[in-house]
């Protein structure tokens, strides 16, 4: 009886990071695109939970009073809301390093467009992975 033996040549870490996420083997479908949509799904879900429950009030139209949407201020569950951006920022992208404080931050309705950006590359990514799932599969 004769053995043989192969030796396999080993693969990176980066390589076999590489082949799990674009295996089809999986029981979930990661994908390129899922690298993104995973941690950008997750600080959405994560922000519109913490201020559901805990944001304070919002300068929701530039005049300097405040409107409260979470638990915390008085709201239930129906009446609570993650409250929209000032009106007083105008337009524009607020993110959290451009507040001179993260009070700043609050005030001026931060967590809505960190919740509503996150979750729109979210649902992009996953329209991506959709794409790439049917490209690997043939």
């Amino acid at each position: 009886m004769t053995t043989t033996l192969q030796r396999r040549e080993s693969a990176s870490l980066w390589e076999q990071f590489c082949q799990w996420v674009t295996s089809t083997e999986n029981r979930l479908y990661v994908g390129w695109f899922g690298v993104l949509m995973i941690p950008t799904l997750l600080a959405a879900t994560a922000c519109f939970v913490v201020a559901f429950i805990a944001a304070p009030p919002v300068d929701i139209d530039g005049i300097r009073e405040p409107v409260a949407g979470s638990l915390m201020y008085g709201n239930n569950i129906i009446s609570g809301a993650v409250v929209p951006s000032s009106n007083a920022i105008g337009l524009h992208f607020y993110p959290i390093w451009e507040a001179a404080s993260l009070d700043e931050w609050l005030y001026n309705g931060g967590p809505y467009q960190l919740v509503i950006f996150h979750f729109l590359i979210g649902v992009f990514c996953y329209m991506g992975r959709e794409w790439e799932l049917s490209y690997r599969l043939g």
